[in-house]
Order: C-alpha cells, then sequence, then structure tokens
C-alpha cells in the first residue's frame, strides 16, 4: 500500500494500487438472466438497435423532397450501415412511383447534339421496337413498292414523256433544216450540218464548185440551223431536269406512302407523348428524303441460300439515325416504386455513362446509339448507393458526381475528352435532367476530411448519419440483442441459438466494445461467427446453436489468423526476442504494446530501456530520433520529461542526460501508452533501484504523474500472460494498468483461472508513485515538511541522483580560478 500525506498534491491523490479480483476481470452474461429457451420462441427483431440517431437521419434524408439534402453514412465497418441502407431505402422507394423512362433519339439538324426525351415508364422499350420493325418494314415495303407494276407504270409514263419531248423537238429542228435546204447528221464524234442540193449532202468538191451568192446562201443556212441545234441541245438537260423532278415527285409520294402506312401505328401508339410526335414528324420527313437508303438495303433480303421474308437492317450502321437508344426503361408491370442502386465501381463511366466508339477504316466513330448509361441515370427519380472511399479513388469520379448535383442534370465526358487525349469524332448528348438522392457511406475520418478540405460537401450532403460502434449493455438492451440474433437466424436460415449461446455472444460482444457496460454494434463480425458455428452444430448433428459452438467457432477464427502472434511468442521463449519474466533489472521494465497481423489484434510484451548520466537536461528519445516514434509517442516522451523537471530538485537546473529505447523493435512505434513504463524505467535508473521483471506495466501518464486510460487493454495482458505461461507461472507475474481501464477488462478464460488459482495478478494504478512501489518494492516517497522526501524511497534517490549531477555539471564548468562552493545538498 502506498500512503501519502503532507502536501496538498500529495492528498488529492491518495488513491492506492489494487490486486484486482476475478470478479473484476469479466462481466458475465448469466444465461439464467435470458427467459428463452432458444431463439425460436422470440419474435425476430429485423433490423438494428441501439442506431436510433442513424436511422432516424438516414429517413429524414430519404423522406425529404428538397434538393441537396443528400447524406453521409458514417461508422465503423461492420455496423450493418449497407443493410440498414438498403433496408429504409427499400421502404421510402415502395411509396414512390415508377419514375420516367429516358431515351436518347437523333436529332436530324443537329446529329452531334441527340436528343433526350422523358417518356411515361415502361413506354421506352416498345417505341424502340416500333421504330426497329418500322425499319424493317420499310426495308421490304419500299423495294417492292417501286418494283410494283403501278410504279413502273407511272415511271415509263414520265420515261416516253421524256423521249417523245426530246423527239418532237429534234424533229421540229430537223424539219426546219430542211426548209433552209440543209440536213443535220450524228456522227461518232456528235452532230454534223451539211447542205442538200437534189435530196443529197453537198460533197466539198461539189460545194467549192457553187457559185459565191450559193455558197454564202447555204453558209447562211447552217449558221442559222447551228444555233437552232444550240438551242436544242440546250433545252435537253432542263428536259431531263423536269423529268427526274416528276420521277423524284413520284418516288417521294411512293415513299410518303409506303412511311405514312408504317408510321401511323406508330403515331396512334405514342399520340399522347408530345416530344415523341415532334421526333416521329422529323423523322417522317426523313424517311421520305432518304428513301433510296432502303432501297439497296432491302435487296439484301434475297441474298444468300435462305433468302428470308422480312429483312432485319435496323442494326446497320447507316439506318442507326432512325433508332431509339433506351438510357432507362422501367417498367411499371415489373418495378416496384422508386430505383435503388447500388454502383460497386463508381468510375467516371459507369457514374454519368459513356460515348463508346468503334473502328471504322483505322478512324473512330460514333453515333448515339453508342451512349451508354451510368448509375445516375438507372437511379434517376430514386437513390444511388456509394461507397465513398471507391468513390474517391476513382479519377474525375467524385467532381462529375457533385457537378451533376449542382446542375441536377447529366452531362456524358469522358476522362479523355477533359484531358484532351483524343481527337476523334464525338458527341455532345443533350443533358438529362436529374433528381436523385445520393448516399455515400464511409468513416468517420473520411467524413471529416470532406468536411475540412471540400467546401462544396456539406453544400451538397447535407445529412449524415453517425452509426454508433456500440450501445449501453442493459437488460432491455440484451433482450433486444437476442431478437436480434433471432432475426439474423430466421433471414440466414440458420439453427436456433440457445440461451447460454446468446449470452456467449452478448460477452463477446462485450469484450469488443471493450467496456463492460456496452456491447459492440459491428454485428458483421458476429453475424459471421454465429454462421460458423452453424457450420460447427451441424457438422455434429446438433439441432441447435449452443455455447459450445460459439467458443469452438471463435477459437477457429482466432486460429486461423494466430500464426504471426503464435510465432512472435515462439521468438520470447526461444531467447530470440529478449523478454525477462523474473529476476530485477536497473533501468529496464517490461511494457505492453498491441500489434496487428492484418486479420488479427494481439498484445506483446516489450523490453524498454533507460540510460542516465550528467547533462543539459536532454531525455533523447531513440524510435523519434531514428524516426521510428510517431507524434503522440514522442509527446508522451515530453510529458514524462516535464514530470521529471518539475517533480524532482526544483531548485537546480535539471543537468541530466537521459535515453529511452524500445529494445529490439524495429518498426513504427506509435501512441502514448508505453510513457508510464519509460517513465519507471527512468526513476529506476536514476535511482539505481532495480524493477522486478515479474511484472509488466501499461499506461499513458499526465504532468501530475496520473497514470490515464488506454487502449487495448485485454490483449496486452493477455500477451504477457502467454509469454509467462510459457516460461512457467509462478504466482509473482503480473500486469499493471490504469485505474480507469478496469471497467474495460474482458479477459481470456484461461486469465483468469490463473487469477483465480493465484499464479498471476492484476494490479490497479492511478499514480506513478503507486506503480514504481509495486515494480520496486520499496516506497516511493512522499515529501516532509521541510520538503524533503522520505529516507530510503524511490524519489528520495532519484532527487538525490539529479542532485549530485547538477554539482558535477556545476565543477565541470566552474572556471579554473573559481573560488570555493556551496553544495546545494546542505
Amino acid at each position: 500500500m502506498v500512503r501519502r500525506s503532507g502536501s496538498s498534491e500529495d492528498a488529492d491523490r491518495a488513491v492506492s494500487a489494487s490486486l484486482l479480483t476475478v470478479n473484476e476481470l469479466k462481466v458475465c452474461c448469466d444465461p439464467a438472466s435470458l427467459e428463452f429457451e432458444n431463439t425460436a420462441t422470440l419474435e425476430p427483431l429485423i433490423g438494428l438497435i441501439g442506431q436510433d440517431r442513424a436511422l432516424g437521419a438516414i429517413r429524414t434524408a430519404a423522406s425529404i423532397q428538397h434538393a441537396d439534402f443528400n447524406i453521409f453514412v458514417l461508422g465503423p465497418t461492420g455496423a450493418g450501415r449497407h443493410s440498414a441502407v438498403q433496408t429504409l431505402l427499400e421502404a421510402e422507394a415502395a411509396g414512390r412511383k415508377v419514375p420516367l423512362d429516358w431515351i436518347y433519339v437523333n436529332d436530324f439538324a443537329g446529329p452531334d447534339r441527340p436528343k433526350a426525351i422523358a417518356m411515361p415508364s415502361g413506354t421506352a422499350r416498345p417505341l424502340q421496337k416500333a421504330m426497329e420493325a418500322l425499319v424493317d418494314d420499310l426495308a421490304n415495303d419500299i423495294p417492292a413498292l417501286f418494283e410494283s407494276e403501278q410504279y413502273q407504270s407511272r415511271r415509263s409514263t414520265f420515261e416516253q414523256r421524256l423521249a417523245t419531248r426530246k423527239q418532237e423537238a429534234f424533229e421540229k429542228l430537223v424539219e426546219k433544216s430542211h426548209q433552209r435546204n440543209v440536213t443535220i447528221l450524228r456522227t461518232p464524234m456528235g452532230f454534223a450540218i451539211a447542205g442538200v442540193r437534189n435530196g443529197e449532202v453537198i460533197k466539198p468538191d461539189d460545194f467549192a464548185n457553187l457559185t459565191e451568192d450559193e455558197r454564202h446562201e447555204i453558209e447562211a443556212s447552217v449558221n442559222l440551223t447551228e444555233k437552232d441545234l444550240e438551242k436544242y441541245l440546250k433545252s435537253i438537260p432542263r428536259l431531263e431536269k423536269e423529268h427526274r423532278a416528276a420521277v423524284a415527285l413520284l418516288n417521294a409520294e411512293m415513299a410518303k406512302q409506303a412511311v405514312d402506312d408504317a408510321l401511323e401505328s406508330a403515331f396512334e401508339a405514342f399520340s399522347g407523348i408530345e416530344a415523341i410526335n415532334q421526333h416521329l414528324s422529323a423523322l417522317r420527313a426523313d424517311l421520305i428524303a432518304n428513301a433510296e437508303l432502303f432501297l439497296s438495303l432491302g435487296n439484301r433480303r434475297q441474298e444468300g441460300p435462305f433468302p428470308v421474308a422480312r429483312a432485319r437492317v435496323h442494326d446497320e450502321p447507316a439506318l442507326h439515325r432512325y433508332a431509339v437508344n433506351v438510357m432507362v426503361s422501367n417498367d411499371p408491370a415489373t418495378a416496384a416504386g422508386a430505383p435503388i442502386i447500388t454502383e460497386p465501381l463508381p468510375s467516371l463511366a459507369n457514374l454519368i455513362g459513356k460515348v463508346d466508339h468503334i473502328s471504322t477504316m483505322g478512324a473512330l466513330v460514333t453515333d448515339f446509339t453508342l451512349i451508354r448509361p451510368g448509375a445516375l441515370h438507372r437511379a434517376n427519380g430514386g437513390f444511388l448507393v456509394l461507397d465513398a472511399m471507391r468513390l474517391l479513388s476513382e479519377p474525375f469520379a467524385w467532381e462529375a458526381l457533385k457537378r451533376c448535383l449542382e446542375t441536377r442534370a447529366i452531362r456524358i465526358n469522358s476522362a479523355a475528352e477533359m484531358l484532351s487525349l483524343i481527337s476523334t469524332s464525338t458527341l455532345d448528348p443533350e443533358p438529362i435532367p436529374l433528381q436523385v438522392r445520393v448516399v455515400l457511406v464511409g468513416d468517420a475520418l473520411l467524413n471529416v476530411l470532406l468536411t475540412l478540405y471540400d467546401p462544396d460537401f456539406g453544400r451538397l450532403f447535407k445529412i449524415g448519419a453517425d452509426f454508433s460502434p456500440d450501445m449501453a449493455r442493459t437488460p432491455e438492451s440484451t433482450g433486444l440483442f437476442a431478437r436480434m440474433v433471432a432475426g439474423a437466424c430466421k433471414r440466414d436460415c440458420l439453427r436456433p441459438v440457445t440461451r447460454d449461446g446468446v449470452a456467449a455472444l452478448v460477452d463477446i460482444a462485450t469484450r469488443t466494445a471493450e467496456d463492460q457496460g456496452r456491447m459492440s454494434l459491428r454485428i458483421g463480425a458476429l453475424w459471421d461467427l454465429l454462421r460458423e458455428a452453424d457450420f460447427l452444430a451441424a457438422s455434429s448433428g446438433k439441432a441447435v446453436i449452443d455455447a459450445d459452438q460459439i467458443a469452438a467457432a471463435r477459437s477457429a477464427a482466432e486460429h486461423r489468423a494466430d500464426r504471426v502472434r503464435e510465432r512472435l511468442q515462439d521468438l520470447i521463449h526461444e531467447g530470440t526476442l529478449i523478454i525477462s519474466t523474473s529476476g530485477s533489472h536497473v533501468g529496464q521494465v517490461n511494457g505492453l504494446t498491441v500489434t496487428s497481423s492484418g486479420l488479427f489484434t494481439f498484445g506483446l510484451p516489450m523490453r524498454i530501456t533507460a540510460r542516465v548520466r550528467m547533462g543539459t537536461g536532454k531525455v533523447i528519445d531513440i524510435e523519434r530520433e531514428v524516426k521510428l516514434g510517431g507524434p503522440i509517442h514522442s509527446k508522451g516522451v515530453l510529458i514524462l520529461s516535464s514530470y521529471l523537471a518539475t517533480h524532482y530538485a526544483g531548485d537546480v537546473p535539471l543537468s541530466l542526460w537521459a535515453s529511452l529505447v524500445f529494445e529490439q523493435s524495429y518498426g513504427g512505434v506509435e501512441g502514448d501508452s508505453a510513457s508510464a513504463a519509460e517513465l519507471c524505467a527512468l526513476l529506476s535508473a536514476l535511482a539505481g533501484i532495480p524493477i522486478s521483471q515479474s511484472l509488466a506495466i501499461t499506461g499513458s501518464i499526465n504532468q501530475m504523474g496520473e497514470v490515464q486510460p488506454i487502449g487495448g487493454v485485454n490483449e496486452k495482458i493477455e500477451g504477457f500472460f502467454d509469454t509467462c505461461n510459457a516460461a512457467g507461472l509462478t504466482g509473482q507475474q503480473g500486469v499493471l494498468i490504469p485505474r480507469r481501464n478496469v471497467r474495460n477488462l474482458m479477459l481470456r478464460a484461461d486469465v483468469i483461472e490463473a487469477v483465480a488459482q493465484g499464479r498471476f495478478r492484476i494490479y490497479a494504478i492511478s499514480h506513478i508513485d503507486e506503480a514504481i512501489e509495486l515494480l520496486t518494492g520499496l516506497p516511493a516517497g512522499i515529501r516532509s515538511g521541510d520538503g524533503a522526501f522520505e529516507d530510503g524511497s524511490v524519489n528520495a534517490n532519484v532527487e538525490a541522483r539529479l542532485r549530485d549531477f547538477a554539482n558535477a555539471l556545476r565543477d565541470f564548468m566552474k572556471p579554473p580560478d573559481a573560488g570555493p562552493e556551496i553544495d546545494t545538498d546542505e
């Protein structure tokens, strides 16, 4: 026991170290307090307990209709965040109407900017099928129509009319030339005009024998005829143009007939949608103007050994202009309420969609049928659930999501376009209006970082749902927990759990919470354990899951992840890692650390040593000097340095040089839970008093010497226990823990059994003086009325050593001709 009196500071901490009893090491759930035989008799609780605050936030975000009330769901992994979000969103979505369908169609006036059209739910797919059937029908009907006897007859009439008009004009020209005694001859080189006499063409020799007047007369007639011929030849293109116009009118009339017949059903089916009517009207005009597209494509129906009755040409790139690209289709017959979309890979393309390209003749080309929807398109009118870390890990995805939420529209852009990495033909689809509630699921740290460093985050995500890691352990909460276990068994088709099995799960939840008065709400790990216990029960042929299966499943899970811990304990037992569990050493103490192998967290003892000599008041943290110590660990060393400087020999300069180190530690060291052990090692080195190696200590200290609580206390105790057990328990071994950590104890059964048998001890301490007494077996010492520590105490020896250092330093620094000095000890 430590008794303190004298100063008011000593009186304030008049609490002595205590040896903990078995009842303080664990709080067990008594199966007899559970009023059921097994969970089959309980009403299943489908949902979570202890998360009313978070669930209320999710309900608010899901129900409120105002924009920007998106939600960030934060909490520990395994707390049931995703399942809770899904359950609550399903309840809200079921009461909402099915959202609109969205399609992209060709803008015939600007093909590079496809039009986005909203349609009543369930109508997009029928329209798409109708347009495909329309194109296929026209590919058959138009060629057949142009091959029909009616068309050929009317076309022949136009051809004959053209030939007749040409012939009549030519005959008039010939008749007029005869009246002038000239004739028009057809030659391979074109037309030729020659004079005629007595019905015969005048030969060149005969023409030369004519009189000059006759020659002039013939030449004048030839010139006039040439002019008439020129007029005739110039009239031919005009006649052909008129012919082509007439044929075009005929073709248009025939195409209009085919198109109108094919479109009649579409106009009737979608007459109530104004945007579709406008598109069908533009499509009709383009079909009539480009009817020749179907002539060549439609004739392909006869190609191949098996001619088909109907050509399927709507997949031809040339006819994509008439297609309908369905971005979102919500069939009321199959869809129940608003959509809930969970995107596991929220990349830029998966989030806002993309425009695909195809390679044609060595170039990348595209059209509006290659526009692909993203998660925002599918979730439009409903809810989109994203993992926050995955979203932030994808390039451009976070910025794209914010831009869509700000503009309330989905605009498709690719990363290559943003970075100008490629130069190819692309599209600028019309943005689709966006109405969605986004749910981000992440941890608390990510939420804090986004709040601090992204000014848009708080504006766009106004609601936070904070899932608690634990809840109070009360009879009421234990009953709810049992019902939740019953719900998990029903949901996953597991065997019922007996009441001793439920009690074992409650104890595991309390151990995970590291608080005897609370239960962990990280239910994911508990349900995994329950599933494995069900497997073991099935293997054993049992109809229920009891505490034995729970314990076996937990043991098996720990064994699978325990290789690293076992190997490190073997290295300690072999002497490779030097840890003493007996004897005493000056300036050496067993500290306790917590290590994680990734799958399993465990405790290990660590030797901490201190060395001292005269100096200038510097305490060297070797871990920090070599950049292995973290900032919190360095803070702990500075705090113990402050305690040393202010608690001892305050009337002389601190003339100390000291070093502290974690022996055989080759990785990073973080945290201040070893600061109490480091201070004990330092005090032992200063006082020259050995420390018992049968004990280990954990705890952080403040500048007043008070021992503060730390984390991982169960793992640390069990780690030192395993080391002592391997070396042989003597009854003198034990662990010193902060008194405020007693409520965190939920130790293993073998540790509790060893304590009950007196083979292992656990002490609770509140002040560093209590620790030094237990470790050295000597009184720590208090200051008497004259301000001096009691003789023979550890503190008295420490202060005396510090004064000796101060005197030695003063002597060392004294000039050679200085006079005699007064001893500071007098």
